[in-house]
Formats: structure tokens, C-alpha cells, sequence
């Protein structure tokens, strides 16, 4: 996002004009999220920022539920016209071509679809390849920065034992060859340090982060048995730390392509393996899965798991997982009868494939209802394990 240029349109604009920002993920508390602009125009949020969790209203702040791969389309048919593109790009090289950095997804679409584009050019923004040039020329207006990019680091976690047993669970998952999918946190970092030993692991995902780095310098990944760009870590976003701007600049084997493309369930299905790694809030004991809401309150969105999920369940060999500690911080299981009053099912019970605790992992493709309560069962914290089954035989 690119912030300072924000700040600067934001405190020039008429208070008079109709306006609307429409953006995904951002860092931190923007300045439209202040108290003293948000009154003056309506923000749609395709993904809903930790920021933004305690605002969402359904009038002037709102959320737009949407698979990522489709949020391209919205911007290309018109159903959400865009007339202004704020972009965060790196310098012109020789021959006045800038890159969207660390952020193709939609930027790209964005880009593409808007009548007036206005960039914030960064000298610390990392050059990129893959669909992410621009040349100086589209831009309208400009304004130039030296600012270290927002940084995410990976956290030492109090629950270290669950989380290292759900890391092992999934490795022992993860076949050599197999592609990978995943996102930023703990549980993604779990189970990237068991991948050391691994062979010809591939990265096709809409994000990455610090935890690949050392599986592409140790040679575990090489991309060599992916159909869709082979020998290259495709993504569509970066974040991490400073270790990853600087590992993704000027790096022709890394390549950022738009949402559009690389969650598209079509190209994802044709890499071999496809491991596919996404969390939850909470799944209840037919599989439906919400990942986006805690009751009624949405606290982040529907994002690429579907996406993902389906590609991967389409792929040879394919592994699509939902991973999830058997507790949440507060003692609660995440493992539940019915989802609670309000939840929203991203993932299907139908889609679900793999599910995966500290306690085991478990398939519910192809199981029955009554196979999968008991399969998920198996896998909930030792504690709930009765519960569950005398609120299962409750319902039948």
C-alpha cells in the first residue's frame, strides 16, 4: 500500500466528493481508517485488516466477500470501476519501466482497468518479474520516497509442542516433487522447518514470506516438476521481513503474477502435488470449515483458500489441508458440533479434504458424515473428545 501517497490524497481531497477505496490486506492504521476522514467516504474491503475488524459497519465500511482470484474480473468488466489506481512501485530502470514490487495480485487488474493511475515510487521497493512491469508513462502523477517497506516477522510461539506436532503432521504429508502452497504465520512456519530433507519441491502460491528462503538456498526447493513455470517461485504478493525484499530483488527465478492467474483453481490443478496449507477459525464435525468470521464478526475474508483448495483437490496427487490447533488461545475447540451463530463457511463440507491438528491428520474425502465426526474426533483435544461425541449422537 502505498501509505505516504495516501496520506497526501486523502488530506487534499474535497470533503464534498462521493468517494469510495477499495483495496485487500493492509498493514497497520492507514490514515482513511482515522476517525477525523472515515466519516467523509465509504471503504470496501475486499479482505478485512486486524485494523479493521472492530469498524466493519456494513455502511461506510464494509466487506466484499469474493474469491481473490476473481477480484481481477470485478475490476476488468467494470462492476467495480475504477477511476483512480494508487500504486506502490520501485524506480524506473533504463528504460523508464517501474514494477509493482512486492504486491501483483490485484494491483495488476487495478492498473489495467484504471482511468488515472498515480504512483508512490520507492527506492526501497524490490524490482520484481513476472507480470509486474509499468511504464513511467501511465502514471499521471508521481511522488518519490526512500522508506523501508512495512516488515512482518516470524514470532517465537507460546504454543511451540502444538505447533511443531501440526508442522510434523503436514511434512510427513509432503511428498518430494509435491508443490506448495501457503501463507504467512505459525503454522505455515511450522511446517516449513521439517522440509529440509525434502527433494524437487515446487512454490506456486498467492503469497510468500521468509520461510521459503532457506528451502531454495539448501536446494529442497528448485521448482524442477512444476508444469507451470518450471525452475521459477511463482506468487503473487510478497511480505516478511527485509530478508525477503531483499532476497525477491532483481531475482529472475522468483516471478509475481496477478491474482487471476495464480489462484486461478485451472493453472494451480496442473502442477503436480499440489500441497495446498490453509487455517481456520473453527470446523465443525461434518467439515464445514469458517475461516473468515468469528460468529458474525468477520475478521478477515475468503481470501484464496477456496481457490487453493480446489486446485490442489484437482491436482495428481494433490493435497488439499485445512490445519488447525485443537484448541484456540482461550481453551476453546476449534473442532465443534455446529459451527457458532454467525459463522461463515468459506470451505465446503464437500471440498474438504485433509484436516490436521496436533493430535493427527485425517482425510474426509469420501467419508460419510458419521466417518468424518469420528475421524475428526480422533483429532481434537484428548479433553473435548467426549463431549463431541455425545453432542454428535445428540443429533441423530
Amino acid at each position: 500500500m502505498p501509505y505516504q501517497l495516501l496520506e497526501s490524497f486523502v488530506q487534499g481531497l474535497d470533503p464534498c466528493l462521493d468517494l469510495e477505496f477499495i483495496h485487500l490486506h493492509l498493514e497497520g492504521m492507514p490514515v482513511h481508517f482515522l476517525p477525523e476522514y472515515r466519516s467523509r467516504f465509504k471503504i470496501n474491503n475486499l479482505f478485512v485488516s486486524p485494523s479493521l475488524r472492530n469498524a466493519i459497519d456494513g455502511h461506510k465500511i464494509d466487506y466484499t466477500p469474493i474469491f481473490l482470484s476473481e477480484v481481477p474480473k470485478l475490476f476488468k468488466s467494470g462492476q467495480f470501476p475504477i477511476d483512480v489506481a494508487l500504486v506502490h512501485v520501485s524506480p524506473p530502470d533504463a528504460d523508464g519501466f517501474c514494477t509493482l514490487g512486492v504486491g501483483v495480485d490485484i494491483a495488476r487488474a487495478a492498473v489495467d482497468s484504471a482511468r488515472i493511475v498515480i504512483a508512490q515510487i520507492n527506492q526501497q521497493m524490490p524490482r520484481t518479474f513476472g507480470h509486474s512491469k509499468i511504464h513511467i508513462s501511465r502514471f499521471a502523477h508521481k511522488i518519490e520516497i526512500d522508506t523501508p517497506l512495512p516488515q512482518s516477522f516470524r514470532k517465537a510461539e507460546s504454543q511451540n509442542d502444538q505447533l511443531n506436532a501440526i508442522g510434523k503432521n503436514i511434512a510427513n504429508l509432503i511428498e518430494d516433487g509435491s508443490t506448495l502452497q501457503m501463507g504467512i504465520g505459525a503454522i505455515p512456519d511450522a511446517v516449513l522447518k521439517y522440509l529440509g530433507n525434502h527433494k524437487n519441491l515446487g512454490i506456486h502460491s498467492e503469497l510468500c514470506s521468509d520461510g521459503i528462503i532457506d528451502l531454495i538456498q539448501n536446494g529442497a526447493v528448485n521448482n524442477s516438476e512444476k508444469m507451470i513455470y518450471p525452475g521459477k517461485t511463482i506468487s503473487s504478493f510478497i511480505q516478511g521481513s527485509k530478508k525477503i525484499y531483499d532476497f525477491i530483488h532483481n531475482n529472475p527465478l522468483v516471478e509475481l503474477h496477478p491474482s487471476d492467474f495464480v489462484n486461478s483453481p485451472a493453472v494451480i490443478a496442473q502442477n503436480p502435488k499440489v500441497v495446498a496449507i490453509n487455517s481456520a477459525v473453527e470446523i465443525d464435525l461434518t467439515g464445514q470449515v469458517c475461516s473468515d468470521s468469528v460468529g458474525h464478526k468477520m475478521i478477515s475474508g475468503v481470501g484464496g483458500q477456496i481457490d487453493f483448495i480446489r486446485g490442489a483437490a484437482q491436482s495428481s496427487g494433490g493435497k488439499p489441508i485445512i490445519a488447525i490447533t485443537s484448541r484456540t488461545q482461550k481453551g476453546d475447540s476449534r473442532i465443534v458440533p455446529t459451527l457458532h451463530d454467525g459463522a461463515g463457511v468459506v470451505t465446503t463440507r464437500a471440498d474438504v479434504h485433509y484436516v490436521v491438528t496436533e493430535y493427527g491428520a485425517v482425510n474426509l474425502y469420501g467419508k460419510s458424515l458419521g466417518e468424518r465426526a469420528q475421524a475428526l474426533i480422533s483429532i481434537a483435544h484428548p479433553e473435548e473428545r467426549h463431549k463431541l461425541d455425545i453432542a454428535w449422537r445428540g443429533f441423530y
